[in-house]
């Protein structure tokens, strides 16, 4: 289904981000922004911070950001079609298709209503598994045998299948119709007929023990039946449905999601009886895999919760090739502001079997003492291989080259060629060489001063002649000093500058102070900002409403500016001439592909970090200012030229121009 980027745009003009974040976060007003606690990882004090006036979330924490869409995708779980339905639903707006053919249309509208009809289906089921439950006293002999409480029951929505080949016929009036075949709770055997005629059908679930499977929206979506008594299979588990897929859910994270916030971590177990039991003990911030390895899906899905996750297995060999496999899904999302350990329990216990047995201080005790996830990649590049021997350190350097790789650029990864290269006996830069030459793709960084491999820094020298740094300060030529006005940046030269009055000076780049860096990038790739053109760009683009502030001759002097930022704010005029002011979420949908797309984000993203509209536009003033009086020196100097070559009738225009830069100069804060 293709939506239009024009109704995008409207979609998210009329939408309020406070609105629809507001429905999940308890925000307050907190000056020009409204605060709460980030719903994307666990903390104590507000630092995600919803703005009103450009229609965006950002985490100061974690840096979780985007606009309403975005948010419905990240903490509902919704794909894009679906929260930009669910918005447009809420604003009254009916989704083009005009591009689809009606066969297209009419199969969309079929999937659809299939998916809103399996959900039906398996909540019907599910619904009737609790009452079943209630009617058998072995079923709730064995839950409470368990140790577990009619309270923990009712809140996973506990079940029991009763026996019986079609119990489901009594909940079901037509116990052939192809839905419950689709949605995984009717098995239909072909090969063998009825009285009737007809295939044989039976549940696939009986005299099971049910939990209901939800999605992150609470819908159930599957099932997992264990046994009550001795059987095969053990466990077993919905079969993939159009709403269903093993790879991609977890069981518990709908029900756990407030407690992995407030844990700080989630805690990933093997099966379905360890989430809920630990959910009675005490650690509600338990999930499990549904029957499949852990995959990079599933920890994608976690990280959007929080920053830490601990994987808890067995200590037997079966556990630690499951453990083997999640280090492989974690390992390309395992970026310095995470956190991924590996717990490994004594072979005779199983989660919920150590706490009751030790206690919750001592299971939290092994949590917190689990094996990093660096601690465990070296491990297992190490494994089966004798390192007294030049053989067994030769297999261990093959074996750390695609773990190694699959790492994200940043210093734990530099830290950990270090120690692969110990453990292998060469050193860096030769182990580096070694994986390079062996074809693995990766290859081996140059001597950058100190820079993380693979990391770049980009930097705009036009104004400033100087180079970015990986500190984030610009380093200038002794003979320049920092953000000099002859160059173009700002700063207290002849170009006229902001003092302590203003945001910006010697030592100041608009909110931001020399030294910590801000918050993790919101939109892109950062840029060094060196200009006040730059700066007008950024400001403009984050709010639109600037641009009716200015005058006509303003709007031609800054479109008519050189690349990149005349184009860009030519662009935003066009914009504004078809549309009117928007927010920059919606400008930032209708930017995709166009080619000022990577530089007017990097802009933007200087100052949507810090939100405060009254002192951009004051800003905004001064920047004009500058960029007025830079435009009509570049007048002067022009006429003065034309003088000097006899030419008369440029002298009297010469006269009122730098008559206007003394009043605008004036007119300058000092």
């Amino acid at each position: 289904m293709a939506i239009p980027q024009t109704f995008i745009q409207e979609l998210l003009n009329r939408v309020d981000v406070v609105d629809v974040v507001g429905r999940y976060v308890q925000l307050k007003k907190g000056g020009a922004n409204l605060m709460g606690l980030c719903p994307f990882h666990g903390e104590k004090s507000p630092s995600f911070s919803v703005s009103p006036t450009k229609q965006f979330y950002h985490c100061f924490g974690c840096g979780a950001n985007g606009n309403a869409i975005g948010f419905l995708m990240e903490h509902a779980g919704m794909s894009f079609i679906e929260a930009v339905k669910d918005l447009a639903q809420q604003t009254g707006l009916q989704i083009p298709e005009d591009e689809a053919s009606p066969q297209d249309r009419e199969r969309a509208a079929q999937q659809r209503q299939k998916q809103v009809t399996l959900h039906d289906v398996l909540e019907k089921a599910a619904q009737a598994y609790i009452k079943q439950l209630k009617a058998s006293a072995r079923a709730v002999a064995y839950l409470k045998g368990r140790g577990l409480s009619g309270e923990i029951a009712k809140a996973f929505g506990l079940g029991y299948a009763p026996e019986g080949w079609r119990s489901l016929a009594s909940v079901f009036p037509d116990y052939t119709d192809p839905l419950l075949v689709e949605s995984g709770m009717v098995i239909v055997h072909e090969d063998e007929k009825g009285q009737d005629g007809e295939a044989k059908r039976y549940d696939r679930f009986r005299d099971r023990i049910m939990f209901p499977i939800r999605n992150v929206k609470g819908e159930t979506i599957g099932f997992g039946g264990r046994v009550l008594d001795k059987g095969e299979p053990k466990y077993l588990n919905s079969p993939e449905t159009p709403v269903f897929s093993k790879g991609r859910e977890l069981y518990g994270l709908f029900e756990g999601r407030t407690a992995i916030r407030v844990a700080g971590y989630a805690l990933v177990t093997e099966g379905y009886m360890d989430v809920v039991a630990l959910a009675q003990l005490g650690f509600a911030n338990a999930v499990a895999t549904l029957g499949t390895a852990c995959t990079a899906d599933h920890v994608q899905k976690l990280f959007r919760f929080t920053d830490s996750v601990v994987f808890s297995f067995d200590g037997d060999n079966a556990g630690r090739r499951a453990a083997r496999k999640a280090l492989d899904a974690a390992l390309p999302l395992a970026t310095d502001t995470r956190s991924v350990k590996f717990l490994f329990l004594p072979p005779e216990h199983d989660p919920d079997s150590f706490v009751r047995a030790n206690g919750e201080a001592a299971f939290a005790q092994c949590v917190k003492e689990a094996m990093p996830l660096s601690r465990f990649l070296i491990e297992a590049a190490g494994a089966e291989c004798d390192l007294t021997t030049a053989e067994g350190r030769a297999r261990m350097a093959s074996q750390a080259r695609p773990l190694w790789s699959a790492l994200p650029d940043g210093a734990l990864k530099r830290q950990l060629i270090g120690e692969l290269a110990e453990g292998t006996g060469l050193n860096s830069q030769d182990l580096l060489q070694l994986w390079q030459q062996a074809g693995s793709g990766q290859r081996a960084p140059r001597s950058t001063g100190g820079a993380p491999p693979g990391r770049t820094y980009e930097y705009t020298p036009e104004d400033s002649g100087g180079e970015y740094s990986p500190d984030h300060e610009p380093r200038y030529p002794s003979s320049r000093k920092p953000w000099d006005a002859s160059g173009g940046g700002y700063g207290s030269g002849s170009g006229g500058g902001y003092s302590k009055g203003g945001d910006f000076g010697g030592k100041r780049f608009g909110k931001y102070r020399r030294g910590e860096p801000p918050p993790p990038r919101m939109l892109g790739q950062r840029r060094a900002t060196t200009s006040r053109a730059d700066r007008a760009v950024g400001l403009l683009l984050s709010n639109a409403h600037a641009w009716d502030h200015l005058s006509a001759d303003d709007h031609a002097l800054l479109a008519h500016l050189p690349s990149p930022q005349g184009p860009a704010l030519a662009w935003l005029e066009a914009q504004m001439h078809e549309h009117g002011p928007q927010p920059w979420v919606a400008l930032r949908e209708a930017l995709r592909g166009h080619a000022s797309e990577a530089y007017v984000c990097a802009q933007v993203e200087q100052v949507t970090l810090v939100n405060d509209p009254a002192s951009e536009l004051s800003e905004l003033d001064g920047i004009m200012n500058l960029l007025r009086a830079d435009a009509l020196k570049a007048l002067a100097d022009t006429l003065a030229a034309r003088v000097q070559q006899g030419d008369a009738s440029a002298y009297e225009e010469f006269k009122r121009v730098t008559d206007r830069i003394k009043t605008l100069k004036n007119s300058q804060p000092v």
